[in-house]
């Protein structure tokens, strides 16, 4: 049996684009529970050892919360539920990810895929050798500055205060007010529990759990599209699947990772078929042999350097390279 592609291929995905309602209610509200749950016990044991725990567990289910918000937003999972909408739009503004600019930047990532010389919309940018060597020290210093490894790390600060919150009510006010909402709301959230429970509650309740959370989600959005063997082209002579499939990784973890982080390790399967619910993608993988023979990274620490160190697609190689 010939390996599928093109058309074919995508339509491979269509038995995996359907929703179970029940399962997508499960996991929304699973979630929210252990969540509320794990910032109560932050709360209330005493030992700071037991406090960093609950914390970190915070922030892995804050992480999976937001790959549910996400598809959400994909309308692919609990779409004309107005209880749905409500969580989801609030879940979005406590995680700094206001709906409207969370939608429109990740809509136009997904169109845009891989494209040497379109907007870095809602991605990190990528210049080719050749622009980045005739740039100015100013324009060099920038796009290193966005795409370095302390940057990515402070993604709370850099990527969603910063780039999600105020940049975008910057530019656009009346768009983006939920962008002002969220930036009020974290600052409420920052201040009430500091005033009713001091500093080592909002370390271990709120800072840390914030910390990790925007910081690994940045960290993957990174890598998920900047790793050996991505494929990058001019604007001519891009195609959707190829975008898809060969510069969208699939991100190797092990099971309790993959379940934190709701399969988006899967992204090469996500960037083809965005309408496949995140609970579904390792069954497409299973079932299409195509998905399997794929670009691939992981979380270890010699993975994730080899990415960070990725700077610019070098054209004459055809690959991403050092500066």
């Amino acid at each position: 049996m010939g390996m599928r592609s093109g058309k074919e291929l995508i339509l491979a995905t269509k038995p995996f684009a359907k929703e179970n309602r029940t399962i997508s209610w499960f996991h929304l509200i699973s979630g929210l529970l252990i969540f509320g749950l794990s910032e109560t016990c932050t709360i209330l044991f005493q030992n700071i050892f037991i406090k960093l725990i609950f914390s970190l567990l915070s922030a892995l289910i804050m992480a999976r919360l937001f790959i549910i918000y996400h598809d959400y937003l994909h309308r692919t999972i609990l779409q004309r539920s107005f209880p749905a909408k409500i969580i989801m739009n609030a879940y979005g503004i406590f995680l700094l990810s206001p709906p409207s600019i969370w939608k429109r930047t990740h809509d136009h990532h997904h169109k845009n895929n891989s494209k040497l010389y379109s907007a870095s919309i809602g991605s990190y940018p990528v210049m080719t050798k050749q622009k980045f060597m005739a740039s100015s020290p100013k324009e060099k210093f920038e796009y290193l500055a966005v795409r370095h490894p302390v940057t990515i790390m402070f993604g709370y600060i850099f990527m969603f205060i910063y780039g999600l919150c105020i940049q975008s009510y910057i530019a656009n006010p009346k768009l983006h007010k939920d962008s002002l909402t969220a930036l009020i709301v974290h600052a409420l959230i920052i201040i009430t529990v500091l005033w009713l429970g001091g500093w080592v509650i909002l370390l271990t309740t709120v800072l840390i759990p914030f910390f990790i959370t925007l910081s690994l989600g940045s960290y993957l959005f990174y890598a998920q599209h900047n790793f050996p063997g991505a494929y990058f082209t001019s604007n001519d002579k891009w195609d959707y699947l190829t975008a898809a499939t060969q510069s969208s990784s699939y991100m190797e973890m092990n099971p309790v990772m993959q379940w934190f982080t709701g399969n988006i390790g899967f992204h090469h399967i996500h960037h083809v078929n965005a309408h496949i619910p995140f609970y579904r993608l390792p069954e497409a993988m299973q079932k299409i042999p195509e998905f399997q023979n794929t670009m691939r990274t992981s979380l270890s620490p010699f993975e994730i350097v080899r990415c960070l160190k990725l700077k610019v697609w070098d054209a004459e190689k055809g690959k991403m390279t050092g500066v």
